[in-house]
């Protein structure tokens, strides 16, 4: 009798056998390859002893749209600015932002038809809700800058005590003497434009639009003077009919308070980015603090406790680095008629 060994044993085992030392291989690579990535990682991410105070990289790009962004995001808006020819020579250093004026009905407008009926308090009141969400927009971008910021509760307390409650005599104000009342050097008056929702079915969105001005209350001149209006548009397009139903459902989602706050923040952003770096201004701020810190360890008691002395800063406005320049945060409104503006 002859003993005869099936081929297919023969076809089937062998090529099993190499498929899984090739499986086997293959995981035992990719480990590897893990693990040295993992190693590699770990020993150049020694964090606790990376150095501060590096140079950063795309400071007054980042977070700004390109032509592309745009496109990408249906957004048409385009920011235009003008910066003064000697802002880096004398930049702004102390700064009031002040109440913004609202060009826009304080209705809810969709498509430009208002859809509430609100009296006429009631508007006024929404009127100045948006505005200010501009204007502490505006506050915050300028306040992680190399700018010293003046508190928004001031600044109100100042005018409400001088009788300025509104923007026409907000208007009748020279910058010179609000920068006497404020103790600023620098004034930033705004306006909203545009603030608006949109619906066309398969589009939705927000139309935010404003205009700013900083001014030096030295001389009036503009320091920097910009305008932008941004689209916050979710687009979601449709041919069949089931799909134009549903999504001429879901883009009133744009439509939500959490989208009108991120396209407040865009505008705001967009317009900021342009305001340039006020190099000296960080280089006073640099030196004003080693001052301070050399006269803290020196025990020197008639050294300023804030910053350098102005006879060392000649570019600084009178009173602005003295120690009692500063403005109480708390002034008493008045209980009777306010004295008239001058």
């Amino acid at each position: 009798m002859q003993l005869v060994v099936s081929v297919p044993f023969r076809r089937n085992c062998v090529p099993q056998a190499k498929q899984g030392w090739r499986r086997a291989g293959i995981v035992c690579l990719l480990g590897a390859m893990m693990l040295a990535a993992g190693c590699s990682g770990a020993a150049g991410n020694n964090y606790q002893s990376r150095p501060f105070f590096l140079p950063e990289k795309d400071v007054m790009t980042h977070g700004r749209k390109t032509w592309f962004d745009n496109l990408l995001e249906t957004d048409p808006g385009h920011a235009r600015y003008v910066v003064s020819s000697g802002y880096q020579t004398d930049p702004p250093h102390r700064i009031a932002v002040l109440p913004f004026c609202n060009r826009v009905s304080g209705n809810y407008i969709l498509d430009g038809v208002p859809l509430t009926r609100r009296n006429k308090r009631t508007r006024e009141e929404w009127a100045w809700t948006n505005a200010n969400r501009l204007r502490r927009e505006v506050t915050g971008s300028l306040a992680e800058r190399e700018f010293a910021v003046i508190p928004i509760p001031t600044i109100d307390a100042v005018l409400a005590y001088r009788g300025v409650n509104n923007c026409r005599k907000l208007k009748a104000v020279s910058a010179e003497e609000l920068g006497r009342w404020l103790d600023a050097d620098t004034v930033v008056y705004g306006e909203v434009l545009d603030y608006n929702a949109f619906y066309y079915f398969l589009a939705a969105g927000w139309r935010i639009g404003a205009k700013i001005r900083v001014v030096s209350t030295r001389d009036g001149h503009n320091f920097f003077s910009a305008s932008d209006t941004r689209y916050s548009v979710d687009l979601r397009p449709a041919f069949d009919p089931t799909d134009i139903l549903l999504n001429s459902v879901t883009t009133t989602t744009a439509l939500r308070d959490v989208e009108l706050a991120r396209a407040e923040w865009e505008v705001v952003r967009e317009i900021m980015l342009r305001l340039p770096i006020a190099t000296n201004n960080v280089s006073q701020l640099r030196e004003s603090a080693v001052y301070r810190e050399r006269a803290m360890d020196s025990d020197q008691s008639d050294a300023s406790p804030l910053l350098k002395p102005p006879e060392q800063l000649n570019s600084s406005p009178p009173g602005f680095y003295q120690d009692d320049s500063y403005p109480p945060e708390t002034i008493p409104l008045p209980t009777a008629d306010p004295p008239p503006s001058h």
